[in-house]
């Protein structure tokens, strides 16, 4: 992948855990919990396309 789409994806990526943060922060009973586990989900998938695009740009 370019720099430039794993730059938007790890933008992406700080927006959403920013918002997950705020959704923990919240009280129990008034977390969304479909809208925490959607944000988890996309979270920790966009996470794992950084990872993974950085690792395949590492000299061997």
């Amino acid at each position: 992948m370019s720099k430039d789409v794993i730059a938007i994806v790890a933008i992406v990526s700080f927006v959403i855990w920013i918002a997950v943060s705020q959704e923990a922060a919240k009280p129990s009973k008034e977390i969304n919990w479909r809208k925490m586990i959607t944000l988890l989900s996309a979270g920790s998938l966009s996470a794992l396309v950084i990872t993974i695009s950085l690792f395949q740009s590492l000299p061997f």
